[in-house]
């Protein structure tokens, strides 16, 4: 099997690789990050200045790509220092507190502007 993986270029990753891999996707998750916050307020403009329906699908996405971004990387770091004493530990409560805080502010203004468009209809 490891003959034919070779042959089609499927081989492992020197750390030059990896850092470029990790570079580009990093990038790729700044842009999504910047696209759906765009999105979302322009969505959010397009409710208040002209009471059409909300789409919530960019809040969606925004929020699902931060959290799973979040997790990983609490998860990640947890279990890279899991077994070293010398290394401090960061603050995993407060890490989760501020996410929780923030996942809902957004879940209160899209319930918020929800309920606007059902007052003014």
């Amino acid at each position: 099997m490891k003959k034919f993986l070779n042959r089609w270029g499927f081989r492992k990753t020197d750390e030059m690789q990896q850092y470029i891999a990790f570079k580009a996707q990093r990038n790729a998750l700044i842009f999504l990050l910047l696209a759906l916050s765009v999105w979302t307020l322009y969505e959010s403009y397009k409710v208040f200045a002209f009471h059409t329906m909300l789409n919530p699908l960019p809040c969606f996405l925004l929020t699902g790509a931060s959290c799973i971004q979040f997790f990983s990387e609490a998860v990640m770091s947890h279990n890279a220092v899991k077994g070293d004493e010398d290394s401090p530990k960061a603050s995993g409560l407060s890490k989760t507190l501020l996410l929780c805080t923030v996942v809902a502010v957004i879940t209160a203004i899209i319930a918020s502007a929800v309920v606007l468009l059902l007052v003014m209809k």
